[in-house]
């Protein structure tokens, strides 16, 4: 399909460097490129002496999802998210489940092609209250998700991202200005980690997160996958939960969620049921008010439940909604304790279902 949708845009954030090369500057790797060249995440390039977006407008396909699989659980709970991702990264992440598109250096895996006005018409179409960048990192295609964020705030329509949070300062702020909810990946609290396995720094996602938190309105949630023998240890999760308390506040959600044998880590094992279970025990221990399990069936682990009372606020079975105890308000019913996020006065009845879809022309 093809829509004239000019899908090569120049960008803002690069500078020319003494020896002739272009620096790219939108994230910490500061990719510095001749000409022809493209940086780490492929999408991104050297073009005339520029540092060009060639993933414009392009998508390795389209699915409506429930809001949970982000996963955002204090975010328009049940409702359906446009879904939608274009090709490669800015991590290398061993353990990448989505490394098909991520890891992609073939342009022919964006077969679709939807500007900012079609992904909008198409959300409306199918009572979709949310956009959401994620399959791969929407940092590198910033300036397509911001042009979708801008057109679908003309019409109500909210938009999610789904990223590790490896982005440099200017451009954060221009991105996240946009962002109604993010799910960030706190993929790990060790340098080693992030180094090693991600080929990251771990302190340019913390400052994100520190960013995301107290400078803008986003909504936050953080997810950590925990892969035995990399992150999981009781030492590891002590310090990442304390830290996320004392920086972050109490009210931001954690998701744990299991690892599955996957590209280059195939030789580690999958992540046992109690391992996530001993995470969110630790984590709500430690003073997180709202810890998750996910990739796994746990009713218990996954439901949300007031702080103050320890009432069932929202029963969850998988991404179905089995319970409903907000006020219209988003108040406890129990105790009228506020719970944190985006609520409307009832949830939504999406379920689990997904739900591949094509562009209109």
């Amino acid at each position: 399909m093809s829509t004239g949708i000019n899908t090569v845009v120049t960008t803002r954030y690069w500078h020319l460097l003494d020896n002739g090369k272009v620096q790219c500057d939108l994230c910490p790797r500061f990719c510095k490129l001749r000409e022809g060249q493209r940086g780490l995440c492929f999408v991104r390039g050297r073009e005339q002496d520029q540092i060009k977006l060639f993933s414009y407008g392009r998508s390795s396909g389209f699915c409506i999802d429930p809001i949970e699989k982000k996963p955002l659980n204090h975010f328009l709970p049940g409702t359906p998210v446009l879904s939608f991702g274009t090709a490669g990264c800015n991590l290398a992440c061993k353990f990448c489940q989505n490394w098909d598109m991520s890891k992609s250096r073939e342009m022919d895996t964006l077969a679709d092609e939807a500007s900012p006005e079609m992904l909008v018409s198409a959300a409306l179409e199918h009572q979709c209250k949310s956009i959401a960048y994620t399959y791969n990192d929407p940092v590198i295609f910033a300036e397509y998700a911001v042009d979708v964020a801008k057109a679908a705030h003309l019409k109500n329509i909210k938009s999610v991202a789904v990223t590790a949070g490896y982005i440099c300062p200017e451009p954060r702020k221009d991105f996240f200005r946009h962002i109604d909810a993010a799910n960030i990946d706190l993929k790990a609290f060790t340098e080693d980690f992030y180094h090693q396995i991600c080929g990251g720094h771990l302190k340019d996602v913390l400052e994100t997160l520190v960013y995301v938190r107290h400078s803008t309105d986003t909504w936050l949630e953080l997810t950590t996958l925990l892969i035995p023998g990399e992150n999981d240890s009781d030492a590891e999760l002590e310090k990442m939960t304390r830290w996320v308390v004392a920086e972050l506040g109490p009210d931001v959600p954690m998701h744990f969620t299991a690892f599955h044998p996957d590209w280059k880590m195939m030789d580690h094992p999958a992540t046992p049921p109690k391992t996530l279970t001993r995470a969110r025990e630790l984590a709500m221990a430690n003073g997180v008010r709202y810890a998750y399990t996910g990739n796994v069936y746990d009713p218990k682990g996954q439901s949300t439940h007031c702080h103050q009372c320890q009432a069932t606020l929202i029963a969850r079975n998988g991404y179905w909604l089995e319970g409903w105890g907000l006020d219209d308000n988003g108040r406890c019913s129990n105790c009228s304790t506020p719970l944190p996020g985006v609520f409307e006065s009832r949830p939504g009845h999406w379920g689990n279902r997904r739900v591949p879809i094509r562009m209109a022309s």
